[in-house]
């Protein structure tokens, strides 16, 4: 179980049924949204303005001060306790719970070595400066990090000073010793300010170690390590000896908030990353630079594939006319292969009453990872003339009093109305809807990342609904789809992940029969796809067993891409049916894959996967016309036209500069074919052609370089 509020398939929330154990919890978290809205009241108002309501009944916002004094009944309603689980198309991000002792020694080698370094990175900022106040320093993906506070901020000036500290430690050979001590000498330790320091800091108490210490549950060992003088509230592991972490960097600086809770104030998290060996470390820093030549938010910008602008907002992205291109190349390669495998394309609209949402599941208990509803018009204009509060109009969404509609947050439900929308019979199956469909995330600004982590996206996404028998088959043909697109991008360094039940537990939906079948037809993909894979037991979710496809790109790093998953959970909530050859009701299997993800997240990749530098068939410029004077420019003209007719995506270069500079103008913007056109080639019929990343051209009679090209393009060679 992953910690968040969940409910079975055929659970009803019961109006009014409020738990009490939940009420000092939910109170909180309601006057922090009160008193954030308190202070953006004058939004509200803008917004009531836009649908043209007077001023004069603009009252619902006034009185939202007074929603941090409300009575406990006027707060959000309560329901009985719920068991939501996982949903295919929408993935929320799970809390971390505290590890157990276990979980912390199960540590890699790698993992102690930089859980260890961050010790020496806290006893070199303590040198350097005494009075910094450490919270926690675990391991973490690619390196290390510490967060805490102190007076100096730290910049990227102070990385040198601290990396010559780090290293004399390192140098010094100093211990890692064990101390097991009892609560109240942990305490006493963290009241003096040795904990988490060099030395005892009178009147400097390590307020972060004993709020600490007051977390760890009772009858669980306290423990410190120390190594020379500085001692830190530590379960562990670490290496032996400080001269293990001589391999380290530190890598950058940013703001924290103690525990994830920004009323508890500000720290300074400094990164850091360690290895083993110095070979492994400059490997890792080599691999970083290539990545920053890459990065797919420089590379949109210098190409014009790409805008994000203040004035839309955070994470929508503005596709410009060459990533336009880049995107329909994409889609039209992905609807050929539709095409093949007997799919058929829907549209939906980019929006949907909460009712459809509040059945498939998704609202409310998603609400944090979702676009706020947008409520009736007449609704606003019944609650403003009654004088009410916000708290009133977000209760009556939550709970369906007020009806209002949702910025879609996936396609799902619209496609299971497609399917509901007719009658079908075993033998209709199966129906396979696809759609290039727009969906909306509440991502939170300080996770949003140029085009991998957006609030609009469109995913390549499918819905197919078939019988118990039909799973294996179509299994086998989402996942040949998605090998065929990874394939012609040249991404064959990828890995599958088969997550599967737990044998132990009861709360899959399902029968165990359907699961039995269902997970052994996933596992016979898998193998008939022929690549490694790995079984992940517990990992299904609630409804059924599912594929990802992890791809490792051209210097190494890890993107979960396609995924495929038989979902037994949403064809019972909507309750689909199909006539089966007995002439009765069946209820269908559902099956959701998407081999791009999203469009937005997938092009990212692309482009820093290619570095800009796109395969003639996905390149928004495939060809560029160089004239080398004026004197060629009609005849160059005449070719570019030829070109555009049999569909190649071509440009003239009509400047004034010499033919050095067009090419090297076009090499810079990564076209791939340069057709050089001088007197010569005009006289002889020939072109100079000139490929990306070739020294020298080649001559070709025109119709050959066409033939070659539209071969090129046709076979989607890379």
């Amino acid at each position: 179980m992953d910690g968040r509020r969940r409910f079975p398939p055929t659970a009803r929330r019961k109006e009014g049924v409020h738990r009490d154990s939940r009420l000092d919890a939910q109170r909180s978290d309601w006057e922090k949204a009160s008193s954030f809205l308190t202070q953006k009241a004058t939004i509200g108002s803008l917004f009531l303005k836009t649908l043209k309501i007077p001023s004069r009944q603009i009252k619902v916002f006034r009185a939202l001060a007074q929603t941090q004094h409300e009575t406990p009944s006027q707060f959000p309603r309560i329901t009985a306790t719920i068991d939501f689980p996982r949903h295919p198309c929408f993935k929320s991000r799970p809390m971390s719970d505290r590890k157990t002792l276990d979980e912390r020694h199960q540590m890699t080698d790698l993992e102690r070595v930089r859980h260890s370094a961050a010790h020496v990175m806290a006893t070199a900022i303590l040198r350097i400066w005494p009075d910094a106040q450490f919270a926690y320093g675990p391991p973490v993906e690619n390196g290390f990090y510490y967060d805490f506070e102190m007076e100096h901020r730290i910049t990227p000036d102070d990385f040198e000073k601290i990396e010559k500290e780090m290293k004399k430690v390192a140098k010094q050979n100093q211990k890692f010793e064990y101390k097991a001590i009892s609560r109240e000498d942990a305490k006493a330790m963290a009241e003096s300010g040795r904990l988490g320091g060099l030395t005892e800091r009178p009147g400097n108490p390590s307020r972060f170690k004993l709020d600490l210490i007051d977390k760890i549950p009772e009858g669980e060992q306290i423990s410190c390590f120390q190594n020379g003088d500085f001692i830190d509230l530590c379960a562990g592991p670490h290496v032996g000896y400080t001269s293990k972490c001589k391999n380290v960097k530190v890598m950058s600086v940013s703001s924290s908030f103690y525990m994830g809770d920004e009323s508890k104030g500000q720290l300074q998290r400094l990164y850091g990353t360690a290895f083993e060996n110095k070979e492994a470390l400059t490997e890792h820093l080599d691999r970083l630079e290539e990545a920053k030549k890459r990065d797919h938010r420089r590379l949109g910008r210098e190409l014009g594939l790409f805008h994000i602008d203040e004035a839309v907002g955070q994470g929508l992205i503005l596709w410009k006319p060459k990533g336009a291109l880049v995107r329909r190349a994409l889609q039209e390669f992905i609807t050929q292969e539709l095409d093949k495998q007997g799919y058929s394309q829907v549209f939906t609209p980019h929006i949907g009453k909460l009712d459809l949402y509040r059945t498939s599941g998704h609202f409310p208990y998603y609400q944090d990872s979702q676009f706020a509803p947008v409520p009736e018009r007449d609704t606003l204009e019944k609650l403003a003339d009654e004088d009410a509060t916000c708290a009133t109009l977000i209760n009556g969404l939550n709970d369906g009093t007020y009806e209002g509609y949702l910025l879609k947050p996936m396609n799902c439900p619209h496609h299971i109305k497609i399917f509901a929308s007719d009658h079908h019979s075993y033998r209709d199956l199966p129906v396979r809807l696809a759609e290039f469909g727009t969906v909306y995330r509440w991502e939170q600004s300080g996770e949003l990342g140029g085009m991998t982590r957006v609030r609009g996206f469109t995913q390549d996404d499918a819905h197919l609904f078939c019988t118990p028998d039909q799973v294996a088959e179509e299994v086998k043909g989402c996942l040949d789809l998605v090998k065929k697109v990874l394939t012609t991008l040249g991404m064959n360094d990828y890995r599958v992940r088969l997550s599967l039940r737990d044998p132990e537990s009861d709360k899959y939906v399902g029968s165990p029969e359907n699961w039995d079948k269902a997970e052994a037809a996933l596992r016979d993909a898998v193998i008939h796809l022929g690549v490694d894979y790995t079984v992940e037991l517990g990992e299904a979710a609630f409804y059924g067993p599912k594929i990802d496809f992890v791809v490792k790109d051209v210097i190494g790093r890890d993107w979960q891409l396609g995924t495929v998953q038989v979902d037994y959970n949403l064809p019972v909530r909507f309750d689909l049916s199909y006539v089966g050859a007995d002439n009765k009701p069946h209820i269908p299997v559902m099956i959701h894959r998407a081999p791009f993800g999203s469009l937005e997240r997938f092009t990212g990749l692309l482009i820093e996967h290619f570095e800009g530098k796109f395969p003639t068939w996905l390149a928004p410029e495939q060809v560029r016309v160089l004239p080398i004077s004026e004197k060629t420019l009609e005849e160059a003209e005449a070719l570019a036209a030829k070109l555009a007719d049999l569909g190649v995506r071509c440009t003239v270069d009509r400047s004034s500069d010499k033919v050095g500079a067009k090419i090297r103008n076009a090499r810079l913007e990564r076209v791939p074919n340069m057709a050089v056109l001088g007197q010569r080639e005009i006289e002889e019929g020939t072109v100079a052609v000139r490929i990306r990343g070739e020294e020298k051209p080649i001559i070709k009679t025109e119709q050959q370089f066409i033939d070659d090209l539209l071969k090129e393009i046709a076979e989607r060679s890379l």
